[in-house]
């Protein structure tokens, strides 16, 4: 565990023990637990769970601030997967940050594995798109490379999704 998944459930283990103490939107087989946070665009971003919700947060890396927001704006920030919308968090503990709602309430979590098994799926779809670009990009050097060796002409356009899911990548 990273230093800011430990600051985050310290900040939200106090916030779930004290103001969000006894209230019937908290699930009390729901525990707090940052999962999965790395470093984005200079940012942290990661999922937080608490009794109450399951949400996105993004912090402050260490070169990258984020811009503060008011109570009524939002920001969104695009991900490999999409667009998510994100709201200011006013939590003086944490400094800056943003967060965006993915379940809330999670009265209807059975376990605090199954919370956790959603943000680990979360992290995995957030970034997906970037890591099948990343295995498409390795099979597309491979096919080009055993063409090459060969002796195949291999097309000096850039090769679209399309084409190589269609197997179009070598030249007649």
């Amino acid at each position: 565990m990273n230093t800011i998944e430990s600051k985050l459930e310290v900040v939200f283990n106090v916030i779930a023990s004290t103001r969000m103490a006894g209230l019937p939107i908290c699930n009390e087989a729901v525990q707090v637990q940052a999962v999965g946070f790395r470093v984005w665009q200079e940012h942290w971003v990661g999922v937080l769970i608490t009794p109450w919700t399951i949400s996105l947060v993004m912090l402050p890396g260490e070169k990258g601030s984020l811009k503060p927001l008011g109570a009524d704006e939002k920001m969104t920030w695009e991900f490999p997967s999409g667009c998510y919308e994100f709201m200011g968090l006013q939590e003086p503990a944490l400094g800056i940050c943003q967060i965006c709602s993915l379940i809330s309430p999670v009265i209807d979590i059975e376990r605090h594995e199954d919370a956790v098994s959603i943000a680990e799926q979360v992290m995995d779809t957030l970034f997906a798109a970037e890591i099948s670009d990343q295995v498409r990009d390795a099979q597309r050097r491979e096919l080009l490379e055993a063409a090459r060796l060969k002796g195949e002409t291999v097309k000096d356009k850039t090769l679209s999704r399309r084409d190589f899911l269609r197997g179009n990548f070598l030249g007649a």
